[in-house]
């Protein structure tokens, strides 16, 4: 797992500089926000390997995948507070401001992996084995930030349920019991009213904080599956490139066998020619001589 995020990087990945804030990641039956366009198409731009983009790219998604990781946890320290008196109106804000900051690293850290992709399909063979370490990453930090999101979601309902139950019973109670102090009695009935309504609106903001990982585990899994593909490609060109590298060896052996048999041939005939030469040359002079 990447370092921890510092200030610099949440700022410029989380809900800051990146994709906006998407708020309505999830789906429950009593809710009616649309699902997240979670799409993995490769974005297009990319003519090389960049070196400095593909480093950039993995600290900042490292960064995320530490940040999303932190956020599953102070959300699991949040949780055991529900249902206990601590579970107040500001106990749900903050789970709800955790859960739209690392929605949002989320959205950012997927559309990262899309140009990470595309920034190493130029690149080497450890580029495409990073990319798929941080891919693996990002999906089981998912997986475990999903499920303690439903767990959360799960526990506030089943809180407001009960809240409701003694709401009723002390309203039953209050009418039978207090019937001279009408006023007092309808007033704080008015109260927990208000408290429930609010309740019920940050129990669906809970819902919808809810992130749908089955569409995003399926497209990184199609990714991953894609990234093996040219992968094989590569090692496929790579052993056709040694066998002709092989073949121009064995080429080049043989002209250098011919060029030595032509040498040799050009020498003797030299040789030769010197020969017949010199024995001309014997026979002019034995002539003159008589």
């Amino acid at each position: 797992m990447s370092q921890a995020l510092n200030p610099s990087s949440a700022g410029g990945s989380g809900s800051g500089g990146g994709a906006p804030i998407r708020r309505d990641y999830g789906a429950t039956a009593d809710s009616a926000s649309v699902m997240p366009d979670v799409n993995f198409t490769s974005p297009g731009g990319s003519s090389g390997f960049s070196p400095t983009e593909f480093m950039s790219l993995s600290e900042d998604i490292g960064h995320n995948i530490t940040s999303v990781l932190n956020s599953s946890k102070q959300l699991e320290k949040q949780l055991k507070f529900i249902g206990t008196p601590k579970d107040l109106p500001a106990l749900h804000e903050k789970i709800h401001g955790i859960n739209t900051k690392t929605n949002a690293k989320v959205e950012t850290t997927r559309q990262d992996l899309e140009r990470l992709k595309a920034v190493v399909r130029h690149g080497d063979r450890q580029q495409k084995l990073q990319w798929e370490k941080l891919t693996q990453e990002f999906q089981n930090v998912i997986e475990k930030y999903s499920s303690i999101q439903k767990r959360i979601s799960s526990a506030a309902r089943q809180s407001y349920q009960q809240l409701v139950t003694s709401d009723q019973e002390a309203e039953v109670n209050a009418r039978a019991e207090l019937l001279q102090e009408q006023r007092q009695a309808q007033a704080s009935m008015q109260q927990e009213h208000d408290m429930l309504v609010e309740r019920e609106r940050q129990l669906s903001q809970l819902a919808g904080d809810v992130i749908d990982t089955h569409q995003i585990m399926g497209n990184l899994r199609t990714l991953v599956l894609q990234q093996g593909e040219q992968l094989d490609l590569i090692e496929n060109s790579i052993d056709q490139a040694a066998s002709h590298v092989e073949e121009g060896r064995s080429e080049l052996a043989k002209a250098a066998r011919s060029r030595q048999s032509y040498r040799r041939k050009i020498l003797i005939l030299l040789v030769i020619a010197v020969i017949i030469g010199l024995i001309v040359t014997g026979i002019v002079v034995a002539k003159f001589s008589s």
